[in-house]
């Protein structure tokens, strides 16, 4: 499996990832408090500098996907064809994250088939293992919310 490449402002995204928690940082300004993603270290809505990580739900909604055909990178070779998907966040919903709808958090990227995915499709973010077997330390997926 790939690993993210982090850096200084998407640090703590990953370290909450590690915990099993979804977070987004947001503008601590009072009179702001906007929530962005990516995270960067100024708020574009009012310019402070000053920010925090807001806990998400991990509810969310398919807004868009895609088949990739062939596979670009060869990591992915193995698993294709298999899906990225667009989660539009409940909590947030100018906040969209891209990743995997898969049916466990272990499963491979090609474990739900093409046909079950739709757009508007609830989904639930879950995080994968981490290489030492630690529950929750891992990538965020999402899979599909029961009804």
């Amino acid at each position: 499996m790939l690993t993210p490449v982090v850096d200084d402002d998407g640090a703590p995204f990953w370290e909450y990832a590690a915990q099993g928690e979804l977070r987004v940082q947001a503008c601590a300004d009072p009179d702001c408090g906007e929530l962005r993603f990516p995270p960067r270290p100024c708020c574009p809505h009012c310019h402070s500098f000053d920010s925090e990580w807001r806990r998400m739900s991990g509810k969310g909604r398919v807004w868009s996907y895609v088949i990739p055909h062939p596979p670009l990178l060869p990591d992915y070779a193995a698993q294709a064809p298999y899906n990225v998907i667009v989660v539009e966040l409940a909590d947030a919903p100018r906040i969209r994250l891209v990743g995997n709808l898969v049916s466990s958090p272990e499963a491979p990227l090609n474990s739900v088939a093409q046909e079950r995915i739709r757009i508007g499709a609830k989904v639930q973010v879950v995080f994968t293992d981490g290489e030492d077997g630690e529950s929750g330390t891992g990538l965020p997926r999402w899979v599909l919310e029961r009804p």
